[in-house]
C-alpha cells in the first residue's frame, strides 16, 4: 500500500512545470511577439513609394472583380421567376463570401486585402494604416466597384439591367429604415471584428503551432452575414459595393436608402475597432 502511495506522490510531482491556463496564460510574456507600433496619422513618404501605388491598384482590381462576380450572380438569380432554377440566396452568399476569400488571399501581401471602405476605416481607427493610405484605398475601392458594376451592365444590357434593379442595395418591403441600418451595423461589426481577430499578430505568435489561413474566416463571415441580411437590405456591409451598383443603376430606388449603406457599415466598423482595441487587446490599459 505504501508503495502505491509513493507512486501516486511521484506521479503528481513528476511534471513540476505546469502550463498556465485561462487568464494566467494571457499574463505570460510572449517571447516571440512584439507589439507593432501604431501607424502614423500622416506618412508623406508613402507618396514617393511604388508599393503605395501598387497597393491601391491591387485594391482597385480586387474590388472590380468582386463587383463583377457578385453582382452578376445577383442578376442571374433575380432574372428567373422561380429561384429553384438558380443558385438562390445561398448561391449569392457563397459568391460574395467566396470572392472575398479568394481576393483577400491574393492581395493580402500587397495591400492587406481590404476590398471594402468599412474594413479600411476600421483598421485606420485601430491604427493599422495611415490616413493617407486609408483615403487612397477607399477611392480606389469605389472606382473599382463602379467599373465592375459597369461591366455587368454591359453584359446584361441597359434595359434588362434596369429592370433587375442593377444589384443595388435598398431596404426591402416589410422592413423599416431602422431595420436596415441595424442590419448593416451588426453585419459590418461581424466582418470587421473577424478581420481584426484573423489578422491579430499576437494570435499568430501565440498559436503559431496552429496553421490559420486568415482569408478563410473573413470570407466565411461575409457568407454568413449575407445569409442573414439579404432578405433585409440585400446586404451591403461594403460601401464601395453599394456605391458602384447605385451609380450604374442610377435610379431613385437605388439612392433613396443609400445613406444607410455608408452610415451603417462605418458605425459597425468603428464599434468593432473599439471592441478589439479596448476590450479584446486592452491596449489602453497596458503598462507603458
Amino acid at each position: 500500500m505504501e508503495g502505491k502511495e509513493e507512486d501516486v506522490r511521484l506521479g503528481a510531482n513528476k511534471f513540476s512545470e505546469r502550463q498556465p491556463i485561462g487568464t494566467a496564460a494571457q499574463s505570460q510574456d510572449d517571447k516571440d511577439y512584439t507589439e507593432p507600433p501604431p501607424a502614423p496619422l500622416f506618412e508623406p513618404s508613402e507618396l514617393t513609394s511604388w508599393s503605395f501605388y501598387r497597393a491601391g491598384i491591387a485594391e482597385f482590381v480586387a474590388t472590380f472583380l468582386f463587383l463583377y462576380i457578385s453582382v452578376l450572380t445577383v442578376m442571374g438569380v433575380v432574372k428567373e421567376k422561380t429561384k429553384c432554377s438558380t443558385v438562390g440566396i445561398q448561391g449569392i452568399a457563397w459568391a460574395f463570401g467566396g470572392m472575398i476569400f479568394a481576393l483577400v488571399y491574393c492581395t493580402a501581401g500587397i495591400s492587406g486585402g481590404h476590398i471594402n471602405p468599412a474594413v479600411t476605416f476600421g483598421l485606420f481607427l485601430g491604427r493599422k494604416l495611415s490616413l493617407t493610405r486609408a483615403i487612397y484605398y477607399m477611392v480606389m475601392q469605389c472606382l473599382g466597384a463602379i467599373c465592375g458594376a459597369g461591366v455587368v451592365k454591359g453584359f446584361m444590357g441597359k434595359t434588362r439591367y434596369g429592370a433587375l434593379n442593377g444589384g443595388a442595395n435598398f431596404v426591402n418591403s416589410g422592413y423599416t429604415k431602422g431595420d436596415g441600418l441595424g442590419a448593416e451595423i451588426v453585419g459590418t461589426f461581424v466582418l470587421v471584428y473577424t478581420v481584426f481577430s484573423a489578422t491579430d499578430a499576437k494570435r499568430s505568435a501565440r498559436d503559431s503551432h496552429v496553421p490559420i489561413l486568415a482569408p478563410l474566416p473573413i470570407g466565411f463571415a461575409v457568407f454568413l452575414v449575407h445569409l442573414a441580411t439579404i432578405p433585409i437590405t440585400g446586404t451591403g456591409i461594403n460601401p464601395a459595393r453599394s456605391l458602384g451598383a447605385a451609380i450604374i443603376f442610377n435610379k431613385d430606388k437605388g439612392w433613396d436608402d443609400h445613406w444607410i449603406f455608408w452610415v451603417g457599415p462605418f458605425i459597425g466598423a468603428a464599434l468593432a475597432a473599439l471592441y478589439h482595441v479596448v476590450v479584446i487587446r486592452a491596449i489602453p490599459f497596458k503598462s507603458k
